[in-house]
């Protein structure tokens, strides 16, 4: 099977062309992701917050000393 014969030689422009179309297609699949992962992060972040409050709660109640106070 012969190979054709290309004529024309590869500009600079035809590769930056090229290159700007595959850079778009990943662009706009980054776009699309980029809102997934942020509302993920702040549903893990709002769960860390959650749990670090209750366990900090809890180990509060654990530890305090109970103090009595009489009047003499």
């Amino acid at each position: 099977m012969a190979s054709p014969k290309v004529s024309s030689k590869i500009s600079a422009a035809d590769i930056e062309s090229k290159l700007k179309a595959l850079q778009g297609d990943v662009h706009d699949k980054v776009e699309d992701q980029k809102t997934n992962v942020m509302v993920a992060a702040g549903v893990i972040g709002l769960i860390l917050v959650i749990a670090f409050y209750f366990l900090g709660r809890r180990s509060g109640h654990r530890r305090s000393t109970l103090v009595e106070v009489r009047r003499v």
